[in-house]
């Protein structure tokens, strides 16, 4: 595999769908929120994405091959059809960032999608026990629709920049005739730590914009049964990121399980 690629299973028939983006991140808050509603909804698999931006490993998981993918999932709501979009990973490459963003809302474009939610975090240091949630839009007009879902608008001085999908996502979303927005749950930012606060905050204002009902009562156990799997990814990958630097060739990096 030369270039990033989507491999669809079967392509769904859509009305009029708006797309949720869920990577991991600061707290692995999109990651988090997005997975859990997969689950809860059962929402159907129908394509993956694969890129050579992605670490050079897979893991060994419950004993099998696991390969570091992206995946989409489509769901049917009286309101409008949802797809959403999780992952092993984000790329470790800034050309990587922009060419899986491409790819991915080209292919958004194709299935008729006209709005992307990004999700991710906004590390202050502190513990909350109400996280707050702030909101970025591309438009003027979509801040009218989403101030009523207590979303704070207000963040000057507080956010300078968004790295990775949840910035680029939304932020390039005007070039393919989108509308793109970032919901930011406050977390405290420290490494290693997932935050089923914040994403359980993330996961109530979503309910409202998507007009769909999800029970966040099981939302602890599913971070507890996730956290292991989280954490040896990121370990495994901060490895990798410190070889990098160090200079190591890609093919002299070597790891284990």
């Amino acid at each position: 595999m030369l270039e990033t690629k989507i491999i669809v299973e079967k392509k769904p028939k859509l009305r009029k769908p708006i797309c949720v983006i869920g990577l991991p991140g600061i707290g692995n808050i999109g990651r988090i929120a997005i997975g859990y509603a997969v689950s809860q909804l059962k929402a159907k698999k129908f394509a993956e994405l694969y890129s050579p931006y992605f670490f050079p490993f897979v893991m060994i998981h419950n004993d099998m091959i696991h390969t570091l993918k992206n995946e989409f999932y489509y769901y049917k709501s009286s309101k409008q059809d949802i797809i959403f979009m999780i992952g092993d990973t984000q790329t470790y490459d800034p050309k990587g960032h922009y060419e899986v963003a491409g790819k991915v809302l080209e292919f958004l474009k194709s299935l008729g999608c006209k709005e992307i939610i990004s999700i991710g975090g906004f590390g202050t240091g502190k513990v909350s026990d109400k996280p707050k949630i702030y909101g970025v839009a591309t438009d003027q007009s979509q801040l009218k629709t989403y101030k009523k879902y207590d979303i704070s608008f207000n963040i000057a001085g507080k956010i300078g920049t968004i790295v990775g999908a949840a910035g680029l996502m939304p932020g390039l979303a005007k070039n393919y005739g989108m509308q793109g927005i970032a919901l930011l749950g406050e977390t405290t930012g420290f490494p290693i730590i997932t935050d089923p606060t914040a994403a359980e905050e993330v996961l109530k204002i979503l309910r409202k914009i998507l007009g769909i009902k999800i029970d966040l009562a099981k939302l602890e156990q599913k971070v507890k049964a996730m956290h292991s799997f989280i954490k040896k990814l990121e370990d495994i990958q901060r490895q990798a990121v410190e070889q990098i630097k160090k200079g190591k060739k890609t093919e002299e990096l070597k790891y284990i399980g």
